[in-house]
């Protein structure tokens, strides 16, 4: 495949050279201020107590004796987080992560907080709430999730995407199809077809910085908030709706950021650490430990994928289909619909089809992280592609050069593209050196192909 002339001979002023980085000297020097480095005269240091089951109902939860604790300012449980969401489901999907109602729906759903002068005295009032839960039955895995009789995650939840519109709760909270032309016939015109199916576990984006925040609120009902965050307006419009405060009267400063690769998108305890400033009347400093960080906010999906690749003999694909489905967490998502968006985006094909589920389960809530859904899809789809490949005895790397994606190709999940480089790129591979060296003992080498599309968020300067 011929490189594209409209993209050779271009000048740049900026891409291939080393700018200097405003942030750098800052960085290296220690002077930079991340989240936990903030800090307001008179702060109180606040700790969330969270649920050591992975389903449970919340009976009672007494904290008369934590609030008898000489330094303890605030307590706060769901009860001081009303539902002010008006029948907004993402909302409240968000509200009842950052502190349980009823139902505790993960090993280390946050169920109540405390706000005192010091980490031992809030770290001894903790101890002295007492929580009665009645454990209840649980599911974790995706396709255990998906089978009749398994735990109802949310009674609230019946899927979406179907016809008819069913009329009792399910754990598949939305079914999405992507694709185009005849699937089956393009099977049936195949010289060779091949299914395999693969599992992934969730993944945690393992960013180096805990999540952190300061937040204050004032009597006159202002607040401030100091917080490593991926999207300092996000976090604005979304914590003054779950307060019930004008979104004018809330300032979000975003710190220097230690890695979030898509996890630090999400409202996690920001909530509750302003509902602890406006209880207390105080500053409240909110910082995760990383194990908190593990049980209590936002890994990938773990996956079940089934895949089918149809191939004429000269390495033609005829058909491809994927069932693919992911699990969300204990709140609905689209995360199984952008797998099945991206799953066969790379290549040219008249007929696909892709099936998305999206599944609850007894698990912390799903977070972003890098192309979320995306790498999922592809180890899939990209594994099966190299079975392919060896089942025709084609070289992979020319398999997914005849097959790729270019201008003027009706995309797997909708458009059609305009200049596309996969294949051009692709070209390149199979001419750089490392994919002609020899290998050694115990080596190997392989390629793969992703796609991932273009989103941006709200942003200002000044």
């Amino acid at each position: 495949m011929a490189d594209d002339p409209k993209f050779k001979d271009r000048k740049f002023k900026m891409v291939g050279t080393r700018p200097p980085r405003p942030d750098g000297l800052d960085k290296v020097t220690g002077r930079a201020k991340y989240g936990a480095d903030t800090f307001a005269p008179g702060q109180l240091v606040a700790l969330v107590l969270r649920s050591p089951h992975a389903h449970a109902q919340i009976k009672r939860i007494d904290t008369s004796k934590a609030e008898k604790l000489t330094g303890v300012k605030a307590i706060i449980t769901s009860k001081d987080l009303p539902d002010v969401t008006n029948g907004d489901r993402d909302l409240y999907d968000t509200l009842e992560n950052c502190l349980a109602r009823d139902r505790a729906l993960y090993d280390g759903h946050a169920v109540a907080a405390v706000a005192a002068i010091d980490e031992p005295t809030a770290r001894k009032a903790l101890k002295l709430i007492r929580v009665t839960y009645k454990i209840l039955p649980h599911v974790t895995d995706v396709d255990a999730a998906m089978k009749p009789g398994a735990p109802i995650v949310q009674p609230r939840v019946y899927t979406r995407g179907v016809s008819p519109k069913p009329t009792s709760p399910s754990n598949v909270a939305k079914v999405s199809e992507f694709g185009h032309g005849d699937v089956e016939a393009g099977f049936k015109a195949a010289d060779v077809v091949v299914e395999k199916s693969y599992k992934t576990e969730q993944t945690h984006q393992g960013y180096i910085e805990p999540h952190a925040c300061l937040a204050s609120v004032g009597p006159d009902g202002h607040g401030e908030l100091w917080v490593t965050t991926q999207g300092h307006f996000v976090y604005r419009n979304t914590c003054a709706a779950l307060l019930g405060m004008d979104v004018a009267k809330l300032k979000v400063t975003s710190s220097e950021i230690g890695g979030g690769f898509g996890g630090k998108t999400h409202v996690w305890m920001e909530p509750v650490a302003l509902a602890l400033s406006r209880k207390a009347n105080r500053p409240v400093k909110l910082e995760m430990t990383r194990d908190e960080v593990f049980r209590g906010t936002g890994p990938t999906s773990s996956t079940s994928i089934d895949v089918k690749i149809g191939v004429k003999k000269n390495g033609t694909i005829t058909a491809a289909s994927a069932e693919l489905r992911y699990q969300d967490g204990a709140f609905p998502g689209i995360w199984a619909m952008l797998g099945a968006m991206t799953a066969y985006a790379c290549y040219d094909l008249k007929n696909v089809k892709t099936l998305g589920y999206d599944v609850l389960v007894n698990r912390p809530k799903v977070a972003a992280y890098r192309a979320p859904s995306a790498p999922m899809a592809a180890f899939a789809v990209e594994s099966t592609i190299n079975e392919v490949a060896a089942a025709i005895g084609m070289d992979p790397v020319d398999f997914r050069i005849k097959n790729a994606a270019k201008e003027g190709t009706k995309s797997s999940y909708g458009p059609t593209y305009g200049p596309i480089g996969i294949g051009p790129t692709l070209a390149a591979v199979k001419k750089h050196p490392h994919m002609r060296g020899k290998l050694g003992k115990n080596q190997g080498r392989g390629m793969a192909c992703g796609f991932w599309f273009n989103f941006g968020g709200e942003t200002c300067t000044d």
